[in-house]
């Protein structure tokens, strides 16, 4: 198997985790019957994007390398506000629940 062959399965496989997202935010809207982006999106959109940006870097492509590039701050920047959001909650609590 040559380099290049590699190469097209990486690139292949970034592209897969990053149309697979859309599967996980569409399977989600769907059971709440409203638009929903689970926090696997942005999983899947920044493992995806680093990737397929690996592959454009191969590839010397410097319009997909600024595509892939800027999107991995922007999916970075919202798991970071994610986790915020979840430490000012707190720690979760066990209900209350009568015996």
């Amino acid at each position: 198997m040559s380099i290049e062959a590699i190469w097209i399965g990486i690139g292949f496989l970034g592209q897969g985790l990053f149309f697979g997202r859309w599967v996980i935010q569409w399977i989600a809207s769907e059971r709440k019957a409203e638009s929903r982006v689970p926090v696997a999106f942005w999983y899947m959109s920044l493992v995806g994007g680093l990737i397929t940006l690996a592959y454009a870097i191969y590839r010397k492509d410097p319009v997909f390398i600024s595509g892939q590039g800027i999107g991995t701050f922007v999916y970075l920047r919202n798991l970071i506000l994610i986790h915020r959001a979840d430490q000012a909650k707190g720690p979760a609590r066990p209900s209350s629940q009568q015996t």
